[in-house]
């Protein structure tokens, strides 16, 4: 499995860890940025950076911090075939993955402790898809973003 991460300054501290974490798991990632939490950047570049690395599958998912995680999401969201859910607990980890088929995860720097950001990381990667009534409504999201993003004729 390969993890793409970004983050702003707001969540460099938090992406930071959670490399470290999976590298501990021997989880191979991509860090696409950004270097440094002393400098101010924006989070959309950094959101869509990794989105179009999971669209391309350059990775398998993705990974992004902001200071609440909201910011970095609605960046990765509006790449077309991105759902990428910010996610508290861990109870909406494993059901943005599970029912949503969430392939991007969006934590908050500023909301989140290390200990309960890695227990949700845990819980999104260790959760699968389920399918069935599920895919029917992640279809749905599809035709949606289908509906808003084609080019006109």
């Amino acid at each position: 499995m390969k993890i793409g991460l970004a983050s702003d300054h707001g969540g460099y501290n938090l992406k930071t860890e959670i490399i470290n974490y999976l590298k501990e798991k021997n989880i191979e990632v991509v860090d696409f940025g950004t270097n440094s939490d002393k400098e101010s950047v924006d989070y959309p570049i950094y959101g869509e950076k990794v989105a179009n690395a999971v669209i391309n599958k350059d990775v398998d998912y993705g990974i992004v911090c902001c200071g609440t995680g909201i910011g970095i999401s609605l960046a990765a969201n509006k790449v077309p075939g991105i759902r990428c859910a910010v996610v508290s607990d861990v109870f909406s980890a494993k059901m943005s993955k599970a029912h949503n088929n969430a392939n991007m995860l969006s934590l908050g720097e500023r909301v989140l402790g290390k200990g309960l950001a890695l227990e949700i990381v845990d819980a999104w990667l260790s959760a699968d898809f389920e399918g069935d009534r599920h895919l029917k409504r992640v279809n749905m999201l599809s035709e949606i973003e289908y509906k808003y993003t084609k080019e006109e004729k």
